[in-house]
């Protein structure tokens, strides 16, 4: 039962942030492009205000039940929850090295002006974004892989001896 429970969260929250940074991705970013440079500074401002905790949470419980989840498992099962939750660990990664630092220079040309280079800056934020969407994705779709999988594939333990259990008793069922 938990490792069904973590998986869920682990679906839930990979997700999730997969969806919001397609989303910033597909729709924001465009946008973005194609109002004055003094807009964009201002929405992106207010929109780092919002993103910096729900996106971090998002990208914290997708690391964490996803490597959880590799704890609880076993073979094929563990390499793909193992895989998911170091990409989430990248997508984390990529923002907090790449994106964030860049963020905090949007706001201060929010408040002044933008420099002459700022269009290859802002291009740089583009490539980090779309690379920590990539991650995401990539995460995400290790933990549909997972969740496809046939029940009883990379169980803990005790569920596969409790599994292996079931088919016995019915053989021999049907055997007697």
């Amino acid at each position: 039962m938990r490792v069904r429970l973590t998986q869920g969260i682990a679906l839930l929250s990979t997700g999730a942030l997969a969806g919001a940074f397609g989303y910033g991705a597909a729709n924001l970013v465009p946008t973005f492009n194609a109002v004055p440079l003094d807009m964009r500074l201002s929405f992106h401002t207010e929109l780092m205000k919002m993103n910096g905790i729900t996106m971090q949470g998002a990208m914290g419980l997708s690391v964490l039940s996803a490597l959880a989840l590799a704890v609880m498992t076993r073979g094929t099962a563990r390499w793909l929850a193992s895989g998911a939750g170091l990409l989430a660990l990248v997508s984390f990664l990529i923002t907090r090295l790449g994106n964030v630092p860049i963020n905090g220079r949007i706001k201060e040309w929010a408040a002044t002006s933008a420099p002459a280079d700022h269009a290859e800056i802002l291009s740089r934020w583009e490539a980090f974004n779309y690379a920590r969407t990539g991650a995401a994705f990539a995460a995400f779709a290790l933990l549909i892989l997972l969740a496809l999988r046939p029940r009883g594939s990379g169980l803990d333990s005790k569920q596969t001896a409790q599994a292996a259990s079931k088919r016995v008793r019915r053989r021999a069922a049907r055997v007697g």
